[in-house]
């Protein structure tokens, strides 16, 4: 699935969303960019290949696909600036995962539109609450979920990475 172009006008915001198989090579590249940005961020320092890999084995993101969910890629023109996807944890729920932005595009609205498609996807799929968890150090993440409409939930995570836990009812799909 290919999406036109989001944002206030495609010459400043030329973001567009496609749907991706998570072990596909478009999307192994893009989940090690998020992970490779996660893991360095908790470490405060880059994160070593060895240290990615690990992460990766130990969070699979296979299941981002078919009835258990989705992964969604965020493009600027041609080149890969983000992804995001949804996990489906029982029936109507779904979790907000692997949601990157690449830092050449941060701040110019690619996170508010990814989170919007997977929102909007997630509604098509039945889903009517949409949570997450994000660590301490992700904070502009932190900040996003909140403008976004994201609010405090009962916990439902035992992660030890899971500080705030976030969830949002969705409107039903139009």
């Amino acid at each position: 699935m290919q999406r036109e172009p989001v944002g206030a006008s495609s010459a400043t915001r030329p973001f567009s969303m496609t749907l991706v198989d998570p072990t596909s090579s478009a999307g192994r590249a893009i989940v090690r960019r998020f992970f490779t940005d996660i893991v360095g961020r908790y470490w405060g320092r880059e994160a070593t290949d060895v240290e990615v890999e690990q992460a990766m084995l130990d969070e699979p993101s296979d299941d981002l696909r078919g009835d258990s969910g989705f992964l969604v890629i965020v493009r600027n023109g041609e080149r890969v600036v983000g992804c995001g996807g949804a996990k489906i944890v029982e029936p109507g729920i779904a979790e907000l995962t692997r949601v990157f932005v690449d830092a050449s595009a941060r701040g110019r609205g690619a996170g508010k539109a990814l989170v919007s498609e997977i929102e909007t996807l997630s509604a098509r799929r039945g889903v009517h609450t949409l949570r997450l968890t994000v660590r301490d150090d992700l904070a502009e993440a932190h900040r996003l979920y909140r403008q976004l409409g994201y609010e405090p939930a009962s916990p439902f995570s035992t992660s030890p990475h899971a500080d705030h836990q976030l969830a949002k009812m969705l409107l039903e799909p139009r």
